[in-house]
């Protein structure tokens, strides 16, 4: 990563936060999110081309709410203040923000000034997603209005002079029409980047970061088998060789055969010293009659912890943890300023007692599409960069309810032959995660002359580019209606499937 190409994100608390960045880097930008009240001397030590401030759902009004150092904006540095970062940037300097009469929430008509830097090539009236209740009713001294819309007189505001800019839309959501376009705009018009940030960067430079932190020292990678995990391995492989030790804990919660499949792989395409610990009875006793998704994830971490802590013992002094974290988990386990939507085992399902040195996560700052390419950048066969993506806890949160080896079994044999399905149709390409899951609901049915009281299938199949937001998949009828007759008859217990169409949000994409 190029110092001079660094965007600072400082995080506000709003969902959408971690958009900004994707959107950032799809400008071959770098970016990083950072916390909203990182100190002058940091922002001064990363020396950003220029500084987003996010949405968040405070009020600037509020006795606790979040605020950055006034500082910032004399430093030079080019900001964009989005949402709440525009109402905090009026209230800072001067302006005013007041309750709105009438609550904008939803795509929304904005009128715009296009001769400014930050909307050059848009027309005069575009469709930018709204989401506020307070609103800028009068702009700081130095600013002009260059945005409004039938409800909000300011809805975007600059200070060319200074390079302070302000919207109060999101043009990081799929619903502001062109609204990359905005941030692209602020990027070359206003902060004057080159563009020039590339994957290859960001594995040259961890590579070489890595072998600095670790250096002789011991490392163990939690190797689930699943794209992030073995790109986190393979590029701790690249830097630290026979110093890193890769332990699979197959806890019986995979999908059909990927066990196996897994092993075959690291042992016979990398050289990678390799350790497979066969937990299946563990884990299932752990979770005997759990039937709640957040403790299913907590007791899976904190196993996974336990079993690694174990083998680490075994093959001596260990250092680091390695794991696969990647920024959807992150973001959604509400770390740092954002709202907690579920908790990741890999990240919020952490124990309190972690018996390493410390834990690294190089992929800590990467969307899920940044890993793929990160992955081939490092020569990780295609097959395997693309596979499908697999949660941490693996089919525990994709069983509705406690779990059982019977259920298991089940969902492996329905989810194996929806799987095999989509690849047979072609579709598991444009497709980007499917899967099956085991409600907890159990209906009657008729089988041949017999009535039947069993289990119901769901599908779930998403279309994504950043998993944050995603809109199910258009199945063409005649291969869910073959899927469905498959699982019916060959899959016992299970007499009825269902399909899935929410998109998300306001779904998640998996079911717990």
């Amino acid at each position: 990563m190029k110092k001079n190409e660094l965007i600072l994100i400082l995080d506000f608390g709003g969902q959408y936060n971690q958009l900004i960045a994707r959107r950032v880097r799809e400008c071959n930008v770098y970016s990083e999110v950072v916390p909203y009240d990182i100190s002058i001397e940091k922002i001064k030590e990363k020396a950003p081309k220029g500084i987003i401030f996010t949405g968040g759902p405070a009020s600037v009004y509020g006795e606790d709410s979040p605020k950055c150092a006034k500082e910032i904006f004399d430093l030079g540095i080019p900001v964009l203040g989005i949402c709440y970062g525009m109402q905090l940037m009026t209230h800072t300097l001067g302006g005013n923000v007041s309750k709105a009469n009438t609550r904008e929430y939803g795509t929304t008509k904005v009128n715009i000034n296009n001769n400014s830097p930050l909307f050059q090539g848009f027309e005069n009236t575009n469709d930018f997603l709204m989401s506020h209740t307070d609103f800028v009713s009068e702009v700081p001294n130095g600013f002009k209005n260059i945005g409004s819309t039938e409800h909000c007189p300011n809805a975007a505001m600059e200070n060319p002079d200074k390079k302070l800019y302000g919207i109060q839309f999101h043009p990081e959501v799929n619903l502001s029409v062109n609204g990359t376009k905005v941030i692209e705009n602020f990027l070359f018009n206003i902060c004057n980047c080159s563009g020039d940030w590339q994957i290859s960067s960001f594995v040259e430079e961890s590579i070489k970061s890595l072998k600095e932190k670790i250096g002789d020292k011991k490392a163990l990678c939690a190797l689930s088998g699943g794209v992030d995990s073995s790109v986190a391995a393979v590029l701790l492989n690249k830097a630290i060789g026979k110093n890193l030790t890769c332990i699979f804990v197959d806890h019986g919660l995979l999908r059909k055969n990927e066990g196996d499949e897994v092993e075959q792989i690291f042992r016979n395409q990398f050289d990678i010293n390799l350790i497979r610990v066969n937990a299946q009875d563990k884990f299932l006793s752990k979770l005997a009659g759990v039937t709640d998704p957040e403790k299913k994830r907590k007791i899976i971490g904190e196993e996974f912890i336990r079993v690694f802590e174990e083998e680490a013992k075994k093959i001596g002094t260990v250092d680091f943890l390695v794991q696969g974290t990647i920024y959807p988990d992150v973001i959604e386990s509400g770390l740092g300023k954002s709202s907690v939507i579920k908790s990741h085992h890999n990240v919020g399902g952490l124990p309190d007692y972690v018996d390493f040195k410390e834990i690294v996560e190089p992929l800590r700052n990467l969307f899920k599409d940044e890993v793929r390419k990160t992955g081939l950048e490092l020569g990780i066969p295609e097959n395997l960069v693309f596979r499908q993506p697999f949660p941490g806890p693996g089919l525990a949160i994709r069983i509705i309810g406690d779990i059982t080896e019977d259920k298991l079994n089940i969902l492996k044999e329905a989810d194996s032959i929806f799987r095999e399905e989509i690849a047979n149709a072609g579709l598991h390409k444009s497709i980007n995660q499917y899967f099956a899951v085991l409600t907890n609901l159990r209906s009657v049915g008729v089988m041949g002359d017999e009535r039947t009281y069993d289990y119901t299938i769901a599908l779930r199949a998403v279309e994504t580019t950043d998993f944050m937001t995603g809109v199910w998949s258009k199945i063409p009828y005649e291969i869910l209606e073959k899927v469905s007759s498959r699982i019916v008859n060959e899959v016992k217990h299970v007499n009825r499937v269902v399909y899935d169409i929410t998109s998300k949000p306001p779904a998640t994409i998996e079911w717990e």
